[in-house]
């Protein structure tokens, strides 16, 4: 670099290095990308301190259509960030042209989910243990109507295991929830859970120390109920004995699973929102694939045209 721009660029990285300390792998991150930038906007005839917020935007438009990232693209737009308000407290410049300037949307990462296929099988091994006896019968209980109970709900975990014992003595198909900011929601529960929330219940008042305890799920911890890091062990355990891959599993991999599965099978949108407890549409909106592929299926089998063009083929 030879013209003015690589000397505000070196002045640049001499302020971060003596003022605020910075890495030499971050100094030399930066370099990178003010390099790259003055590459680009030299071969559209302007300087990297004469840029202009079109230009800039011109800048990230063209790393886009390379295929970065959007993790990548914004982090080139820190650097250029950092460098022109360097510019401007200097009085090199009278304005920010990254001011305006919106940093790329990152992809939303799609839930981790399992298959119907696996929470089957899940649940049928806590099911088969739960019936066997053997061992500690009151934890096997325990664990079956925990999976029933998360599965039939798509609940927070944490919801889950501070779940009061009251909720034995309630009939009927549905469960009061009080979920994030103490708001109560009302979620139906089936048969399957119905039966081993009973088993277990009837099981837990036969302890005496589980029959004077105010929650469904009583441990000896701080908080009086089941610790959500031991539902956590025991559900990778169980899914172990189940044939599952252990590192896909978690219990908030069970409340994407109800979720997802809800919405392949014809749920509306609005009304899983109100069952997991979002309290804004847009949280729901990650689930938003499965709709897409529900739709294109849709298309697919039962458009006539789409139909004609299969006979066709």
């Amino acid at each position: 670099m030879t013209d003015m721009s690589a000397a505000y660029v070196e002045a640049f990285l001499e302020m971060m290095s003596a003022e605020r300390g910075a890495a030499a792998n971050t100094l030399q991150s930066y370099e990178r990308d003010l390099e790259d930038a003055r590459s680009f906007l030299r071969s559209r005839g302007t300087g990297l301190t004469d840029a202009s917020t079109d230009d800039l935007r011109s800048y990230l438009s063209h790393l886009a259509g390379q295929g970065f990232k959007s993790s990548s693209q914004a982090r080139r737009l820190s650097a250029l960030r950092q460098f022109y308000k360097f510019l401007y407290a200097e009085g090199l410049r009278t304005d920010d042209p990254t001011g305006i300037l919106d940093a790329p949307k990152k992809a939303r990462t799609l839930p981790k989910t399992l298959s119907i296929e696996d929470v089957t099988r899940l649940i049928g091994q806590a099911e088969a243990e739960a019936k066997s006896g053997n061992g500690d019968a009151m934890a096997k209980l325990r664990m079956h109507a925990l999976i029933e109970l998360l599965y039939a709900t798509g609940m927070r975990v944490s919801e889950l295991v501070s779940l009061p014992a009251s909720v034995l003595a309630q009939n009927g198909r549905f469960l009061i929830i009080r979920g994030k900011g103490n708001k109560e929601r009302l979620v139906p529960l089936s048969q399957a859970a119905i039966r081993a929330m009973r088993a277990y219940g009837e099981a837990l008042q036969e302890e005496a120390d589980g029959a004077d305890s105010p929650w469904l799920f009583p441990s000896y911890g701080k908080t009086g109920h089941l610790p959500r890091q031991v539902f956590a062990r025991d559900l990778k355990g169980l899914a172990a004995r189940a044939g599952i891959r252990v590192a896909a599993i978690s219990p908030h991999v069970l409340r994407h699973a109800f979720a997802s599965h809800l919405l392949a099978n014809g749920a509306d949108l609005r009304a899983v929102q109100e069952l997991l407890g979002h309290s804004d549409i847009s949280t729901t909106q990650i689930y938003t694939h499965v709709l897409e592929e529900r739709l294109h299926d849709l298309v697919q089998n039962h458009h006539p045209l789409a139909k004609q063009a299969k006979k066709q083929d």
